[in-house]
């Protein structure tokens, strides 16, 4: 009797999905719904709400560390597995939709081209966007991992990867996890030795984007990048 209470509740929730699509769930009716396809025969509604509670919300659950989601949810390591794939999955799907060699050709393509690489990253992140004569992207780096100052980017790390994607142009991007948007005093001091360490190879730094979730702060648009090549 309860087997088929669970499988009548599971195609109700499939065949609203199929109706109505995500928009219209709650958070933990989503999860709810991907556990299906690794808890078999379970009530997986208190689990999703579990779940999240443990990690403050969907978002934080799905970037945690597997290891971290077994540990304190009491899930197995396919479960933790499947729900962390979620932001890797997201970034491969933005990155199929913008196909190969997109053309970013104003500050508002260059913002939201970087939004997509930082979905679902936790640290910080800089990547070099390397661009070819036409502003089609050659190459997307990642060249550092973690707090930026000017020995974790080193500007002659950049020139050497702006060369080795034969770059025209590049343009810089981080993240900031914490939430702001504003430049901090190492953005800029980075900046600056970037963009004169690359002018002096013929190589021109377009923008700078720092993003923080699905927001973007753009030195271009602000005009940050020619003034500090000036100084």
């Amino acid at each position: 009797m309860e087997k088929k209470l669970h499988e009548g509740h599971r195609q109700r929730v499939k065949s609203r999905y199929l109706a109505e699509g995500l928009d219209a769930f709650e958070d933990h009716q989503v999860l709810e719904m991907l556990l299906f396809f690794c808890i078999p025969m379970k009530d997986t509604n208190e689990t999703a709400h579990r779940m999240i509670y443990e990690f403050g919300s969907l978002a934080g659950l799905l970037e945690a560390k597997p290891k971290d989601i077994c540990r304190r949810c009491g899930v197995s390591e396919n479960t933790a597995i499947l729900v962390s794939l979620i932001p890797s999955l997201a970034r491969r799907y933005f990155k199929g939709k913008w196909g190969d060699k997109p053309v970013l050709n104003g500050s508002v393509k260059a913002g939201e081209y970087a939004v997509s690489l930082f979905a679902g990253r936790t640290y910080e992140n800089f990547f070099v966007i390397c661009l070819d004569s036409q502003n089609r992207v050659n190459h997307a780096a990642l060249v550092h991992e973690g707090t930026i100052n000017e020995a974790a980017v080193y500007p002659r790390l950049i020139v050497e990867t702006a060369l080795r994607h034969q770059a025209n142009s590049i343009i810089l991007a981080h993240n900031h996890p914490g939430g702001s948007l504003e430049p901090s005093g190492a953005d800029m001091d980075v900046t600056k030795k970037i963009v004169n360490a690359v002018e002096a190879v013929s190589i021109k730094v377009m923008d700078h984007i720092i993003v923080a979730g699905d927001k973007y702060y753009s030195f271009a648009e602000k005009g940050l990048i020619g003034k500090l090549s000036k100084l």
